[in-house]
């Protein structure tokens, strides 16, 4: 389980509803202000597919295990 919480003036403020009692040991990593978007994480990928044929939807059974087409 995490939460999220923010540092002020040195303090670590933890939301009022934390489930954890006093005492529980806890690690702090830093968090990065914005997380890469999904098109970022995946935009080495686009146009990879561009020399598939047109068919692929309709007859993947054959490209992928040899079978006879429909």
């Amino acid at each position: 389980m995490s939460i999220t919480a923010v540092i002020e003036k040195g303090l670590i403020k933890i939301p009022k509803d934390a489930p954890w009692a006093s005492g529980t040991v806890v690690r702090i990593e830093p968090v990065d202000e914005q997380s890469p978007t999904l098109f970022e994480t995946l935009k080495d990928f686009d146009g990879m597919a561009g020399d598939l044929p047109a068919d692929l939807a309709d007859n993947l059974d054959h490209y992928v295990h040899g079978h006879s087409r429909p």
